[in-house]
């Protein structure tokens, strides 16, 4: 029994090593490349793509292909189906009279297989406008809520995690009051006595544990990473997969009717209470503090940054949550891409997002900012991105990596850390 069992866990040893070695990337590709190297056009300039579907690097011919362009997230405006003879071929996509984002997507058959791909080309992107409105009692709406918030004790609770620690640095995990509940997070400071700057990290969507951001707090700054569901950030993940697939599911509509009883109306001002607790640790510098996200998280950024004036910098990646009544306006709106049907499309829920619309933050924020995205992202597509970028006035950097998706190359992420850690540093 002992050696079957042996063998039996040989075998599985070796499937896993086999199956971790596997490329990711598919046997056949398709390249949809425009004619303008940025990627971006005028308005009324006609894009071209050349489209090539290749096989271990080598253009396939004869090969099926199905193509259709259209402004991103919206229907197609032009289609056609065409067999590529030597593997290639050059199309007009047409063109965009107002500012926007044009996509070309491309089929192909292969083997009785399906391939598939997409480029998406700008028109004139910081000329996008918001299809949000701001609310006369935005601010008073929110200054309300905050003053609610400050009459709530702080009162952290830290919990030292010896295995986290380093030689450098102390981790906690940390509970802290929130205007209802509790925010939870993984608190990582420096060991040696001294004043320090700090990083507040705000989570992508989803709900998941949570380990710190260790690298950055290493290199001398104070770090505090956050979930937002009022839980515990260091459970099973098991635990966090049932709430999302249950309890917590689709939290992002949840009482979307009422603009104070709104999911995100404790997430905002736990963003806020966040910010609060690191004022209270006797490490912090007194005045450095950052806030760093993307997706959701680039959301909180933009948010907390223009909730709270005490934000010096901030990273924002794809924000989504930005410009969410695009959809009303026959353009893309923002994750979590709201306002598309009849249970979403209710004029008390149109109100309450005007609230909550990152467009309405961004006009707020005084911070610094570093922002970075690609065009090609189909989760926090870049038209609802540029609507609040280009409302910012505060000092701002936008880094483009234009065909990324809903993800980051390294060398993104070390650009995004170096920023930041630079900015906290500078003064030390």
């Amino acid at each position: 029994m002992m050696k079957k069992t042996i063998f039996l866990s040989a075998c599985l040893l070796v499937t896993l090593v086999i199956s971790q070695a596997q490329p990711g990337k598919e046997n056949v590709r398709i390249v949809v490349t425009p004619d303008h190297d940025n990627w971006t056009y005028n308005r009324g300039e006609t894009a071209t793509f050349d489209i090539t579907v290749l096989q271990y690097d080598v253009p396939i011919k004869n090969v099926k292909i199905f193509y259709q362009v259209m402004p991103e997230k919206m229907d197609p405006i032009k289609s056609d189906t065409l067999v590529l003879k030597k593997g290639t071929a050059t199309i007009k996509a047409g063109t965009m009279h107002s500012a926007g984002f044009l996509r070309c997507r491309v089929t192909a058959y292969v083997n009785g297989k399906t391939y598939s791909d997409y480029t998406t080309v700008a028109y004139e992107p910081l000329k996008i406008e918001p299809t949000t409105t701001l609310p006369d009692d935005f601010m008073d709406f929110w200054n309300s809520a905050k003053a609610k918030l400050a009459e709530v004790p702080v009162e952290p609770l830290l919990t030292l995690l010896p295995e986290k620690c380093t030689p450098d640095l102390n981790v906690y995990h940390v509970r802290i009051n929130n205007i209802s509940g509790h925010i939870y997070g993984i608190l990582a400071v420096p060991k040696k006595p001294g004043r320090y700057p700090a990083i507040l990290h705000v989570p992508g969507a989803g709900i998941r544990p949570y380990s710190g951001d260790i690298a950055n707090a290493e290199k001398g700054v104070i770090t505090f990473q956050i979930g937002i569901h009022g839980i515990p950030v260091t459970m099973e993940r098991y635990i966090y997969q049932d709430l999302g697939s249950g309890a917590v599911g689709r939290y992002y509509i949840t009482n979307m009717d009422d603009r104070e009883r709104y999911y995100y109306y404790r997430v905002y001002l736990g963003c806020v209470r966040a910010v609060d607790f690191i004022y209270t640790l006797d490490a912090f510098d007194g005045e450095t503090v950052s806030v760093f996200g993307g997706s959701q998280g680039g959301a909180l950024s933009i948010v907390t940054a223009g909730l709270d004036p005490r934000i010096k910098y901030l990273v924002s990646s794809y924000p989504a949550l930005c410009d969410l009544t695009g959809y009303l306006h026959g353009r893309a709106g923002g994750w979590p891409h709201l306002f598309t049907d009849d249970f979403t499309n209710k004029d008390e829920k149109i109100e309450t997002s005007r609230y909550y619309d990152v467009v309405n933050f961004a006009r707020f924020v005084k911070a610094e900012g570093l922002y970075t995205w690609g065009y090609n992202d189909n989760v926090c597509p870049p038209t609802s991105t540029y609507a609040a970028y280009n409302v910012i006035t505060a000092p701002k950097k936008l880094e483009l990596f234009l065909d990324t998706r809903h993800w980051t190359y390294p060398e993104q992420r070390e650009m995004r850390n170096r920023w930041i850690v630079e900015k906290l540093l500078k003064k030390y």
